[in-house]
């Protein structure tokens, strides 16, 4: 088994201690701060990027195709061919998804 060793080390004495317990004091009245401070502007932003950078999975683009290619249809009374509305949708979904 191995002995313990001695610590030389001195206790520390109460002026040491002080400026910690100093320190620990503003950090409570920082928590203290009013929550009308705060800006509610900086946070349009931030949910700005991550709309931009979600994923859009097979299935959501699909949805998202058939929806648009309904709304041209209509628009145009349906007197056209499903195959036109549906391209033109992928083509305004893939730019949209693109930006």
């Amino acid at each position: 088994m191995a002995t313990p060793k001695a610590t030389t080390a001195a206790p520390k004495t109460a002026a040491e201690k002080k400026p910690a317990a100093a320190k620990a004091t503003p950090v409570k009245k920082a928590a203290a701060k009013p929550a009308a401070a705060k800006k509610p502007a900086a946070k349009k932003p931030a949910a700005a990027k991550a709309a931009k950078s979600r994923k859009i999975g097979g299935e959501e683009r699909y949805r998202m195709v058939e929806v648009a290619a309904y709304f041209l249809a209509e628009r145009n009374g349906f007197k056209g061919s499903p195959v036109e509305y549906w391209t033109a949708a992928e083509i305004q979904i893939s730019k949209m998804l693109s930006d």
